[in-house]
């Protein structure tokens, strides 16, 4: 049994009811720019830091330790994803993923499993109820994983890239496939997802970072369509946010989704993602994570200018994409702070 929560502000946002100011966290604030990570990372390599429950729910508290967000996100990975339906994933120094067997024909899909997350993903469950231990009710959890869209250009490409031009070519080519195996890691995601919710997060969130790579039509056919799935599979157990990356063009359809909150990059103002969205849905994001890097009193000015330009309820502020590794502690501090000392008026 998870403590009671002590700060559900933003389980409020995701509901759209009016709060006092709107809840904020940063998309990896778990993570890359903070020394008590940095320290960790150099002992242990990347997937073993995702898969010791012990490493994985200790970086999970750090950022809330330091900074008080109104939310935890659990450090994990999007591509433990694939590792679990047995595609070899590994992070490699200056490369970053790289899939040594890349899926590429209709029999590499067909060796694809669809496992048992229970078993497969279990060391993740288990950083679930050491992270919720550790925060003792403090703050909510957030679990996540990647879109089936994302997920399946990391399993084609077999690395990251600039055009995803193999992923693409595959859908184009040889579509049946493709959707097999979208279907395989969108069946994957549900179970996952799931059993996270099952564990104890309390909301889970998808990462469409590669959405923005198909046109609107593409979009539609090779990845909206997997993401409404899971959405209709995991909104009567949890409130859901997807966050699809460059796809301000899918926010009208997004909005009528049934998910509980849109996260929006910095290429779209908050006027025009209110209007796109027509006001029916809580929004998150959206400063450029690179505008940390700008002195704490300009930081401190722009949040306050993106909380008027949302609006303080049905919002989560947030940046448009994860914290970037050089940006200074005290400058995330004053992201944060910011949002903390916000009052109307």
């Amino acid at each position: 049994m998870t403590a009671k929560l002590k700060n559900d502000l933003f389980l409020r946002a995701l509901k759209g009811e009016d709060v006092p100011r709107p809840p904020v966290w940063m998309m990896r604030q778990a993570g890359r720019y903070l020394p008590e990570f940095i320290a960790l990372r150099d002992k242990y390599d990347f997937f073993t830091r995702c898969q010791t429950p012990e490493l994985a729910s200790e970086i999970t508290v750090q950022p809330i330790r330091r900074y008080g967000m109104d939310a935890a996100i659990l450090f994990s990975d999007i591509l433990v994803v694939p590792q679990a339906m047995d595609i070899a994933v590994e992070m490699k120094p200056g490369v970053g993923p790289w899939l040594p067997n890349p899926v590429r024909t209709p029999a590499d899909v067909d060796r694809v499993v669809v496992p048992d997350v229970n078993d497969s993903l279990g060391y993740v469950l288990e950083a679930i109820r050491q992270t919720n231990e550790k925060l003792d009710g403090e703050v909510p959890l957030i679990g996540f994983a990647g879109a089936p869209w994302t997920i399946f250009c990391y399993c084609v490409q077999g690395q990251g890239s600039k055009s995803f031009d193999k992923a693409k070519a595959f859908c184009f080519t040889q579509p049946e496939a493709a959707h097999a195996l979208l279907r395989k890691i969108t069946e994957t995601t549900i179970a996952y997802l799931k059993a996270k919710v099952a564990t104890g997060v309390h909301a889970v969130q998808l990462f469409d970072s590669w959405g923005g790579m198909l046109s609107p039509e593409d979009y539609r056919e090779f990845s909206w369509q997997y993401i409404q799935q899971i959405v209709d599979a995991l909104k009567p157990v949890a409130p859901v946010i997807v966050f699809a990356k460059g796809c301000w063009f899918a926010l009208d359809t997004m909005s009528r989704s049934g998910a509980s909150a849109l996260g929006v990059d910095w290429t779209v103002s908050p006027q025009v993602a209110r209007q796109l969205t027509s006001g029916r849905i809580t929004l998150q994001g959206n400063m450029d994570p690179a505008r940390l890097l700008s002195p704490p009193g300009t930081i401190r000015q722009m949040v306050h200018e993106m909380i008027r330009g949302f609006g303080k309820n049905r919002y989560i502020v947030n940046l448009g994409h994860g914290i970037l590794p050089e940006v200074p502690i005290e400058h995330a501090g004053a992201f944060i702070q910011a949002v903390k000392d916000y009052h109307e008026g």
